[in-house]
């Protein structure tokens, strides 16, 4: 019997939850060696067990589940609507769409923002077009001119001599809830729900305070309709488990199967994937110069052409961050001498529940959404945002706009994407129409998770048990 055998037998008889890749040092092991030291929020811990029973597959298939979640899941979280950015000046709007619901986000005074439900009050007409922005004075209705101010209150009516039963000062436009966080505004539409820092919790809006996403651009934004339930598309990016099949090109320097995965409350989970290192998989067939040669990036844009040589004694991780750091720093005409090796170099990715990842890295500085489609529930709108740092001189540049890509279309089309990095969400996303029709067609109507590895699609569901209840499996 080999050592890695008996290795594995000793792990199947511990506690549930507590096995880890065995013979691999753990992410906060590749961390501790870094040169720049990393943060509070990097090196902290926040795993537990949540279970190992299967998720019922008919919460992704049955119409009448989705039809529950927009009637109870999404009238109760909060979600990331835009970037302040986005409506930066009095007076700019941001049409956001979930589902049937609409909401216009406006900037009504310097430090007050809004969304208004998307509706005029007359007879219904939406005051705006899905997916549009700009600039307003006033929301007027297309339909028959009746018109409110940008503070929501009832401007003018078409013929108020024939509405004497229209009390103009009780027609405001009706609102959801705001909040603003790290340059984002979320809306919630439940008047009872907690405050968005009571919902994320204490630990994770630390993280997220610590990050000063707001001194970052919105440089590139995709979008394109995904042929899959959108929690399953969701959990596609929940671990990375799935690397070293799915995208093998990258297992040469990404650890894996050693990723650390933690949740924080009811709301937020993440995991932290050491880039720069080999896979534990792949032990004893990659050299350190290997490893080097197959660092992928989500915005190597940055980097030009630039070839990457190893240093002699040196690791890959070692050079990557010391020459990521300038290079970085160039190219955005930002700062980034105190920010850590493990900042520069490895995928965080956060979930806030129900539908946003932040990614607060310098190497993979992205935002993913994820909305379903309102006509079929076994597709949804998946977007990514790449977010760079705002340049020194404070020069904040305009928001990219919106791309979609047709159905047909690969993310590598997507002008601004870096090809790697395009080549790898294709690779994700052409796995979920398998995933969608095998659900589909199985006789298993239940999904089975690993409890570490798939901790963060375990997390997922329970917050969906609690909002919407839980399927018949």
């Amino acid at each position: 019997m080999s050592v890695k055998t008996e290795e594995v037998i000793k792990l199947k008889d511990l506690p549930k939850g507590d096995a880890r890749c065995p013979g691999a040092p753990s992410t906060q092991d590749i961390i501790a060696a870094d040169t720049v030291k990393a943060p509070g929020w990097v090196c902290s811990e926040s795993y537990q067990f949540l279970g190992d029973e299967d998720i019922p597959t008919d919460r992704y298939t049955d119409p009448a589940y989705a039809k529950r979640e927009l009637d109870t899941l999404w009238k109760k979280t909060w979600q990331f609507a835009c970037r302040e950015e986005h409506i930066e000046e009095v007076g700019d709007y941001y049409v956001y769409d979930l589902g049937h619901y609409s909401f216009i986000i406006t900037r009504v005074a310097e430090n007050e923002i809004r969304a208004y439900y998307n509706a005029c009050l007359h007879r219904g007409t939406k005051l705006r077009a899905s997916g549009t922005d700009g600039n307003a004075e006033e929301f007027k209705c297309s339909f028959h001119g009746w018109s409110w101010n940008l503070d929501g209150t009832h401007k003018s009516t078409t013929c108020d001599w024939d509405f004497p039963h229209v009390d103009s000062k009780k027609f405001s436009l009706p609102q959801a809830r705001v909040a603003r966080l790290g340059g984002f505004v979320f809306i919630n539409m439940d008047p009872a729900a907690p405050s968005l820092e009571d919902y994320l919790g204490p630990e994770a809006l630390s993280h997220i305070r610590a990050w000063k996403l707001e001194d970052r651009y919105v440089y590139l934004h995709v979008s394109k309709r995904i042929p899959a339930n959108w929690k399953l598309t969701i959990e596609a990016f929940m671990e990375a488990y799935h690397v070293i099949e799915t995208h093998p090109q990258v297992a040469p320097s990404n650890g894996d199967a050693n990723s650390q995965y933690d949740i924080y409350g009811e709301h937020v989970d993440r995991f932290i994937s050491t880039l720069g290192v080999v896979s534990p998989h792949l032990y004893g067939q990659v050299s350190e110069q290997d490893i080097l040669n197959q660092f992928t990036l989500g915005d190597s844009s940055a980097l030009g052409d630039t070839k990457f040589t190893l240093k002699d004694g040196g690791t890959a991780r070692s050079v990557m961050a010391e020459m990521f750091r300038g290079m970085f720093e160039k190219a955005n005409n930002t700062d980034l001498s105190k920010v850590s090796d493990s900042e520069l170099l490895d995928c965080f990715s956060y979930t806030v529940f129900p539908n946003t990842f932040l990614f607060p890295g310098i190497s993979l500085p992205m935002v993913y959404r994820f909305r379903p489609d309102r006509h079929d529930h076994r597709k949804c709108l998946y977007e990514v945002l790449f977010l760079r740092p705002v340049p020194v001189d404070g020069k904040r540049p305009v928001p990219a706009m919106p791309l979609h890509l047709e159905d047909h279309q690969s993310f590598t089309e997507a002008a601004g994407m870096d090809p790697g990095f395009g080549a790898i969400l294709d690779q994700d996303t052409e796995n979920l129409i398998l995933q969608q029709e095998g659900v589909e067609a199985s006789a298993k109507k239940g999904l089975t998770l690993g409890n570490y590895q798939e901790i963060r699609v375990r997390h997922f569901n329970r917050a969906l048990d609690k909002y919407v209840g839980k399927s018949s499996g």
